[in-house]
């Protein structure tokens, strides 16, 4: 070090430190098992970033520093789950020193500010180099997510109060939802087929398992409550759909720099206004036609 820091700088150095030597054994990590010559590429090019910029972090603490183990084995498996386009960026996100803190270190070393502004610009001209199969259907996803949150998320609410026995619920929405899977995959098939996609197999795989996934989760609740408690199974399911909604709305933002909130609003008010209407249809069709189960 060329002058003496302040404790409180010293401690942000070090911490910025030891973040850049952890990334750069993830971005190795998520390299050896990434789809592509050019992803592997890219993640290891910003592996070497990272470990040249712990060098000159080092420079000035004058410490060796071990990796964090706990974030490479997190960021690790994210990447595993849910793509490793989500898990890098989801990592850039969550990474940062404190506006006041920072602006501290600035004064005592007036180069940190250009040394992070290069750093930022880099890494994310790498980043969006990264070309990942599964954010190619997104698309494709929200198409069988969307139709099964409203679509089954409707006849649920209208067959609850029309049935009023969660198991005759259960049964009907899986009636329902399976049928529409096949239905709504093999319209995706022959959209993609018509436009002479040569990815057809694979798009209408991805609608068809977002929508079915979407259909065993919001059939659950209506699994697990006794039969008469149909209310809780609704309120359940509706609970569910928000989970739903907000966790892929989450990603997506992530994974393709997509605002959240606003997705987020119009996803859940169409899902959720759908079903309180069909509610109100079961009540009435149950009413006027007479029916009791």
């Amino acid at each position: 070090m060329q002058k003496t820091l302040s404790e409180k700088s010293l401690a942000v150095i070090k911490k910025m430190q030891q973040n850049e030597l952890t990334e750069s054994v993830i971005y190795e990590n998520i390299a050896k098992f990434a789809k592509g010559e050019e992803n592997k590429k890219t993640l290891l090019r910003l592996s070497a970033e990272e470990k040249a910029h712990y060098e000159i972090w080092k420079n000035y603490t004058g410490i060796e520093m071990k990796p964090q183990k706990g974030k490479i084995a997190k960021y690790t498996a994210i990447a595993r789950i849910l793509g490793f386009t989500f898990a890098v960026k989801l990592m850039e996100k969550g990474e940062g020193v404190a506006q006041d803190i920072y602006e501290q270190l600035t004064q005592e070393v007036p180069e940190s500010k250009d040394i992070k502004k290069q750093e930022e610009e880099h890494e994310q001209s790498l980043l969006q180099m990264l070309d990942e199969e599964r954010l190619q259907y997104v698309g494709s996803m929200v198409l069988g997510l969307n139709d099964a949150l409203v679509e089954l998320a409707g006849s649920l609410a209208g067959f609850t109060f029309a049935l009023q026995n969660t198991r005759l619920v259960a049964l009907s929405g899986l009636i329902v939802g399976i049928s529409a899977t096949f239905s709504m995959a093999s319209s995706e098939f022959l959209a993609a087929k018509s436009e002479g996609r040569s990815d057809a197999l694979k798009s209408c795989s991805y609608t068809g398992i977002a929508y079915l996934v979407t259909v065993i989760l919001l059939i659950l609740p209506y699994m697990l409550f006794d039969v008469n408690q149909y209310i809780p199974a609704l309120v359940t399911m509706l609970l569910i759909i928000v989970a739903i909604i907000a966790g892929f709305t989450y990603y997506t933002s992530v994974a393709k720099d997509q605002p959240f909130k606003s997705r987020f609003l119009e996803m859940a008010l169409i899902s959720i206004g759908v079903a309180v209407i069909s509610f109100g249809v079961g009540l009435l069709a149950k009413k006027f036609l007479g029916v009791d189960i």
